[in-house]
């Protein structure tokens, strides 16, 4: 395991987890979330479908969030939220670029302002320009009504972002069963990690504000997901969260760790609050031991193969 922040220096844990209490900053993040989602459609757009959806997600940089390399023709370029220069750059492999800052403005700017940019780069890409994952989802082109951003607490979410995604890559790392990155979905703008059993799953539908074709493939097989979002319809906080699906029987009344973590019927998930996390000693450990705990459950009762899959945590 990396070196983990000492129980002894709160300032640096205080910085590292910083506070994002979801009422303080929720109008900037449904921006955000839908700035989000215009460049992950232009990836969507772009890239060859993967497994899962693979192909769609962003990843955690030390600066923020990037699209990664998007193939165009012979060409690539990629797309990034810098969330502390607060801009949004676009790079293509032929050495050009374009930027804007990220600053109050609507989803409707925001859309006009990125789709000028990549014309502007020789990069005509035309997208299905509706939200998704989302209830009520306005059009890009027409959602005037979404136009806040504070810098202090996108830079507050991206810090978070930064370090949940070390410690989920040091949990990935215990597995050499399939397993995914760790990405940023920007449908339900959540960062997250999925081990697979390597067993198909029974077909998943029904899922609210989310097409059939979506969930099909993504839980196409038997997962163990984990992750950190900030927070929304069905629990008004941030917070880690881990599931089974199919969900094996018993796993709700599943004994989980560290206390504070619950089991919620809402969302079918155990839910470690992140306020829990950022008031634990070692917040590192803390967090490891909800993921460890709740894929444990999981794995045992669904009779997964552990020992085929697993790689010791000391190792």
């Amino acid at each position: 395991m990396p070196t983990s922040l000492s129980a002894t220096r709160p300032d640096a844990k205080a910085r590292a987890w910083p506070a994002l209490p979801l009422d303080e900053w929720r109008d900037t993040y449904t921006t955000i979330h839908r700035w989000t989602q215009v460049a992950g459609k232009i990836r969507l757009a772009q890239a060859p479908m993967i497994n899962h959806w693979w192909q769609v997600p962003l990843y955690v940089t030390c600066r923020g969030l990037t699209t990664s390399p998007i193939p165009y023709g012979v060409r690539t370029f990629q797309i990034d939220f810098d969330f502390i220069g607060h801009r949004l750059v676009i790079q293509t492999s032929d050495g050009a670029t374009e930027s804007f800052p990220l600053q109050p403005r609507s989803v409707a700017d925001f859309y006009g302002e990125m789709m000028a940019r990549l014309r502007s780069l020789g990069l005509e890409v035309r997208i299905w320009s509706k939200p998704v994952e989302i209830p009520n989802p306005i059009p890009f082109d027409q959602d005037h009504q979404h136009n806040a951003y504070d810098p202090d607490y996108a830079h507050r979410h991206f810090r978070i972002l930064m370090q949940a995604a070390r410690i989920l890559t040091a949990f990935r790392g215990r597995f050499i069963g399939k397993v995914s990155p760790v990405h940023f979905f920007w449908g339900s703008f959540d960062l997250a990690c999925t081990r697979f059993s390597g067993r198909l799953a029974a077909p998943r539908t029904g899922a609210p504000n989310v097409a059939d074709h979506v969930t099909l493939e993504a839980y196409s097989h038997e997962v163990s997901s984990c992750g950190f979002w900030p927070g929304g319809d069905g629990i008004e906080m941030p917070a880690f969260y881990s599931y089974a699906y199919p969900e094996p029987s018993g796993f709700p009344e599943a004994p989980v760790r560290p206390n504070g973590a619950f089991y919620s019927k809402e969302l079918g998930q155990f839910i470690l609050p992140y306020d829990v996390l950022r008031q634990a000693d070692a917040p590192d450990e803390t967090l490891l031991e909800f993921l460890q705990s709740t894929y444990e459950a999981a794995a045992t009762l669904a009779r997964w193969d552990r020992a085929a899959l697993e790689r010791s945590p000391a190792a």
